[in-house]
């Protein structure tokens, strides 16, 4: 086992556990925090994949800016200690049937990807090829995608 396997393990776990913890939490100003530590280990993921620029675009654009965000918002709304509501027993059933049928595809989904028959995936690290890919391959897309985001406007 070498050492990037265990930071993987590590960052891998950390992720989960924070991820959990953002919707476990009650009080949002923690659960903010465990949503900036979530990006944080996701970071770390991207960094031991050598994909730094995604790594660095992570930090800088999600944990920075729209986590601060997030917090001036909640601060300003002075969010107080909601009470526990009751909670029906058919949407209850209805969540544990929708987490397991997505367990069951994400279970399907993995078992037939072909992990560990010795398949290693090509990766490409750096700007350039991200903006080839980008400006290559989906071009008409990336000119569109305004149009799409500001049609709501013209209605």
């Amino acid at each position: 086992m070498q050492a990037t396997d265990i930071f993987f393990a590590a960052f891998a776990l950390l992720t989960v556990v924070c991820g959990v913890l953002v919707i476990l939490n009650r009080n949002p100003v923690n659960s903010a925090m465990f949503l900036v530590l979530t990006i944080a280990s996701l970071a770390g993921l991207f960094v031991l994949l050598n994909a730094f620029f995604l790594a660095a675009v992570q930090v800088l654009v999600y944990a920075g800016a729209v986590m601060v965000l997030f917090l001036f918002v909640i601060m300003l709304l002075d969010l107080k200690e909601e009470q526990r509501r009751n909670i029906r027993k058919f949407s209850l059933v209805l969540g544990f049937l929708a987490v397991g049928a997505i367990g069951l595809l994400l279970g399907r989904a993995v078992l037939l990807s072909g992990i560990g028959h010795n398949l290693q995936p090509h990766l490409e690290a750096g700007t350039r090829s991200l903006g080839e890919r980008l400006f290559s391959n989906s071009c008409c897309r990336l000119k569109s995608s305004p149009s799409c985001f500001s049609s709501p406007w013209w209605a």
